[in-house]
């Protein structure tokens, strides 16, 4: 076969931001003079939340998990020497996708780009946030509009860019079975075109439903996960032309990103994730007929911290073998009439049929928000309940856990670690921009967006004028929240007792005896500090608590260590955090000082998230009783330890 007929490889990218937009672009740059053919832009915390880097909730998150872009000047740094034009773009952004499309288009037009030939994405999915993400802002309904002004506009405007990418990837990353991932995502996208079937006319609605494309997840199952692309191939062109009327084949094509499962990377024997990824890639490359169009692959250590430059390359190498070595784009798809796959995906898309139409039922995927939640922790229950049964078997987990140790690590801990001056460097400089735009511009320009939204109409042209007259990331969120108000998502974790989990009855008995000598039920205070929104973890251990008999104080995401203090007032027996964004420094030691102003420093406390060694050593002299990293997955030795913190007879002893 000649190159000419060869298949063309998909967008090679990695997910890539971190501290400044400065270093950030520096190291875009490198990436794609090393090969990369596209760019996934990561945004940190405060900027996906709505929040500029010097709002106290933005305290410890600045650059952290992505690149902080509080106005068009760090959008203009973020992309120098770039021509936007030639790029094709991914912006992994929600809430504020909105915001962020302006930003970029204002810079694109500095740039002197037609903006009608940009390529490129926003995720812009809310609901998958409400589900498991939890960087939303607004509720459910005007969010949904902002999703559709997005696209409605980028269809008169900017016609190559993707204005939606349903994310079923972190439906996987919660948890969510294969079939799930399929119905979940698949009810998104349909809440989408209903909600953009009006706005547009008839003759023109087919080919804004072929620019919804999609973000998946494939996981450590390559069979089924192989199939799982196949079933939405098929199921996605089913609903086009069933449900809403898209005769042309063209405009009915599932095109899709996918990154790799993060969830099943492990902390322990971290070297085996180079051949989980590369396995996971594969159910997403091989088969032709469901390849995905562009591949991000995490980095080995990224259940350590954050992937250092050479991670990346590393994870972008393995692309370029498959994609450049190999002969797979020498030839049809390779599983074309195999009864094995034929049967497997027949039956995902039996039950994912089966879950779309029980979605349906509730007012689709906007209704059924609450139902999803509770589904997605039960099905992480299980596969947690699993793993500690070892009935799943996870290498150098639960089998096979003794081991060399890695040569990978190095002397910085085999991750790259954010100087804390970073933070109030940024601060300095959005401070002095604040300073040198033109206030009665952005006044001006402020009352129009928040006009638009009141009004109910289209506020992207609103939001580029906006960029254009310097408002920040915090000013276009105000408006939203000043308009549409706040939203709080539900935390999916029942408030009955499971009997699912085994095990449990020695740590029932515990928790009955600590309670008789407290005199009171042993009370556990669950609190996620900050703005990470993976909230997983503190949901799996809030879950179990109460499987125990605890009576547990759990609301959900996104509090101060101030609101966190004043809920341990109300009697917690024992305080338990959870921090997975690399902020656990500072947030820790807020919350320690004022539980101890607060006369709580008796209460004992806990915290879980990726947490190097080092920072656990300082979170145990700032006063933690204990602390937990991803390989503590045993959660009733957790519980276990719960109850003997409480227990007041201990506690004299000690």
């Amino acid at each position: 076969m000649t190159d000419a007929s060869k298949d063309k490889p998909w967008l090679i990218r990695t997910y890539a931001g971190h501290s400044t937009a400065q270093a950030s672009n520096a190291l875009y740059r490198s990436n794609l003079a090393r090969g990369q053919t596209g760019l996934s832009v990561a945004f940190d915390l405060p900027t996906q939340t709505g929040y500029d880097s010097d709002h106290i909730l933005a305290r410890g998150e600045v650059g952290k998990v992505g690149v902080p872009v509080c106005h068009l000047g760090d959008m203009r740094t973020l992309f120098d020497q770039i021509p936007l034009e030639q790029m094709n773009t991914s912006m992994t952004i929600n809430a504020t996708a909105p915001w962020l499309l302006a930003l970029y288009i204002a810079v694109a037009e500095e740039q002197g780009a037609d903006v009608a030939q940009l390529q490129g994405t926003v995720q812009n999915d809310l609901i998958k946030e409400y589900l498991s993400r939890g960087t939303y802002i607004c509720p459910p309904k005007p969010s949904l509009k902002m999703i559709g002004d997005v696209a409605e506009y980028c269809y008169s405007h900017v016609p190559k860019w993707n204005p939606m990418n349903v994310c079923s990837y972190h439906l996987q990353e919660a948890g969510a079975t294969p079939e799930q991932e399929l119905a979940f995502a698949l009810a998104t996208a349909c809440a989408v075109l209903d909600d953009l079937r009006p706005r547009v006319a008839p003759e023109d609605f087919p080919a804004l439903c072929g620019r919804i494309s999609f973000f998946v997840n494939a996981g450590i199952r390559f069979v089924t996960e192989m199939c799982k692309m196949r079933a939405f191939v098929d199921l996605w062109d089913e609903i086009l032309r069933d449900r809403y009327g898209v005769a042309d084949a063209r405009h009915r094509r599932f095109r899709y990103g996918v990154q790799v499962n993060s969830l099943g990377l492990t902390e322990q024997q971290p070297e085996n994730n180079v051949y989980r990824i590369l396995i996971e890639m594969l159910a997403v490359t091989l088969s032709k007929r469901a390849r995905a169009r562009a591949v991000q692959l995490p980095a080995w250590n990224e259940a350590l911290g954050l992937p250092r430059p050479w991670d990346q390359q590393w994870s972008m190498r393995m692309q370029q073998i498959l994609a450049y070595e190999s002969d797979l784009l020498d030839y049809d798809d390779l599983f074309d009439g195999n009864p094995a796959v034929d049967r497997k995906v027949q039956a995902l898309k039996d039950e994912a049929r089966a879950e779309l139409a029980n979605i349906d039922s509730m007012g689709g995927a906007i209704g059924a928000i609450d139902y999803m939640k509770a589904r997605l922790v039960d099905s992480n229950a299980d596969r947690l309940n699993r793993i500690e049964r070892n009935q799943t078997v996870v290498v150098g987990v639960n089998r096979w856990t003794e081991g060399e140790p890695s040569p990978l690590m190095g002397e910085d801990g085999g991750i790259m670690v954010v100087d804390p001056a970073v933070e109030q460097e940024q601060i300095s400089r959005l401070q002095a921009w604040r300073q040198t735009r033109d206030a009665q511009a952005v006044t001006a320009a402020l009352a129009d967006l928040r006009a638009a939204a009141a009004e109910g109409r289209n506020i992207m042209p609103a939001s580029i004028l906006c960029a254009r007259a310097g408002v920040t990331t915090g000013e276009w969120a105000a408006q939203m929240r000043a308009v549409h108000g706040e939203y709080r998502g539900p935390t999916g974790v029942s408030k009955s007792v499971s009997n699912k989990t085994q095990g449990l009855d020695d740590i029932r008995a515990a928790v009955d005896a600590v309670s008789d000598r407290l005199g009171r039920r042993l009370r556990f205070l669950v609190g996620k500090p900050g703005l990470d929104g993976h909230s997983n973890g503190a949901e799996q251990i809030a879950f179990r608590a109460r499987d125990c008999g605890m009576e547990i104080d759990y609301e959900g995401i996104r509090l101060t260590p101030e609101q966190i203090v004043t809920a341990a007032q109300e009697g917690a027996h024992v305080v338990g955090l959870s921090i997975l964004s690399g902020s656990h420094i500072p947030l820790v030691e807020d919350l320690m000082d004022r539980m101890r102003v607060a006369g709580l420093g008796h209460i004992p406390v806990i915290v879980g998230g990726i947490i190097p060694e080092e920072d656990a050593r300082r979170l145990k002299s700032m006063g933690v009783a204990k602390v937990y990293t991803p390989k503590d997955f045993e959660l009733n030795a957790i519980m276990a330890d719960i109850v003997t913190l409480a227990d007041p007879a201990d506690l004299a002893a000690a």
